[in-house]
């Protein structure tokens, strides 16, 4: 039996979680929550055992001095809760952050759906990014699906049918599935091509699609500004060097040409419609605590036990956008043919309820190389990030 000790009884509790490692393509996802934890100002009450999760000499500990005095900090995943009060609407939310386990990932999730049932979460909300053929001047894809047909229907979601390797995003996402919790997963996507942390656009454009799906407004901080910031630097860089200008011009040219069956009456409405609770300050559906443009990451500018059985900031300065090679237009007409979903969530490889396609990590060095998958299917990609591969893009 779990102990919760200085737990309060929570309001309408949703849990949303994010892994560190393959499932987190320029640290996007554990980034969101860590912006949610930090503006909410969250209390730890609770985290897993590392010794049952984590390889240590791949996730190794790290030291450091505290008044003189040697500390060691285990890698390891922490809950904790926060009070989402905006004076509109008031949500607990149970927020679980951590790095992608090494193994026991059945009992990984049979802990975490523990604590999510003795708290009494109404739904799970998983946070993954991936690496996609989507230019930096253009919004975010941010694809949610689900794996319960009848939740797709009423929170008008994709029903995932991806089949291939997956992360832990997919797993918890079936094991929440199994044992009756609602579960989403929020994708977004990041271009292959500047795919080094951090991404302060796909960040927000998480954040967004986030409260769009809780209802609740979220408090943003500089993340407007900082978003806006890395799309200059990214124009920036490449406007020096005419290769991968061209190549950012040939991704823009396929994004809005894909997009063009979308400019129907009904797509339109529903933006209306977001413009209207904008103004109006009101949370719900597509209303977003941004201002216009680029910073909304939507519009892009110029510069334990017993929830079931079965399962149960880094440094500021940007490099060089990697030149494009013959490998992209092999991997974009690829996925260009694919019966999947063709939108700009597309990525690299992915997980269930992830982002599909195929891509490459870091090397640990910093570099990444992606290319674009299908975000239905959920195929994050390949890539050695230095602890461990990372997807490029799903669905």
């Amino acid at each position: 039996m779990i102990e919760l000790e200085g737990v309060p009884e929570l309001i309408d509790p949703v849990m949303i979680c994010a892994f560190e490692g393959w499932n987190d393509a320029g640290d996007a996802a554990s980034t969101a929550v860590a912006h949610l934890d930090r503006e909410w100002k969250g209390e730890v009450f609770a985290a897993l055992d590392a010794e049952d999760y984590y390889d240590f000499q791949v996730n190794r500990p790290t030291v450091a001095l505290d008044s003189g005095v040697r500390k060691i900090t285990w890698p390891t995943t922490r809950l904790s809760v926060v009070r989402a009060d905006t004076g509109e609407k008031t949500r607990d939310l149970v927020l679980v952050r951590g790095i992608e386990p090494s193994m026991r990932w059945r009992s990984f999730c049979n802990e975490i759906l523990g604590y999510a049932h003795e708290l009494g979460v109404e739904m799970v909300v998983v946070l993954g990014a991936l690496l996609g053929d989507t230019p930096h001047t253009r919004p975010v894809p941010v694809s949610g699906v689900t794996s319960d047909p009848d939740l797709a229907r009423s929170l008008d979601l994709e029903e995932t049918r991806y089949e291939g390797p997956t992360g832990i995003v997919g797993i918890l996402q079936e094991a929440c599935t199994h044992a009756g919790v609602p579960a989403v997963s929020l994708w977004a996507a990041v271009p292959h091509y500047v795919s080094q942390p951090p991404n302060p656009k796909a960040t927000l454009a998480l954040l967004n699609r986030l409260e769009d799906l809780i209802g609740v407004r979220i408090p943003l901080g500089e993340l407007t500004e900082d978003a806006r910031a890395w799309q200059l630097g990214v124009d920036q860089l490449a406007a020096e060097d005419s290769e991968v200008a061209e190549y950012v011009q040939s991704l823009e040219e396929a994004r809005d040409t894909a997009e063009l069956p979308e400019a129907s009456g009904e797509a339109i409405a529903r933006e209306f419609e977001r413009y209207l609770r904008r103004r109006d300050g009101q949370p719900g559906p597509g209303g977003h605590a941004t201002e216009s443009g680029v910073a909304d990451g939507r519009d892009g500018g110029v510069g334990g036990p017993g929830a079931g059985s079965y399962l149960r900031d880094s440094s500021s300065g940007h490099t060089r956008p990697r030149k494009p090679s013959p490998k992209d237009d092999v991997a974009r007409e690829e996925s260009e043919g694919s019966d999947g979903d063709e939108s700009a969530a597309e990525g690299s490889d992915g997980t269930d309820a992830d982002a599909p396609g195929t891509g490459t990590g870091t090397d640990g060095n910093g570099s990444r190389d992606g290319s674009a998958g299908d975000p239905e299917n959920g195929d994050p990609g390949s890539g050695d990030t230095g602890g461990g591969d990372r997807p490029g893009s799903g669905g």
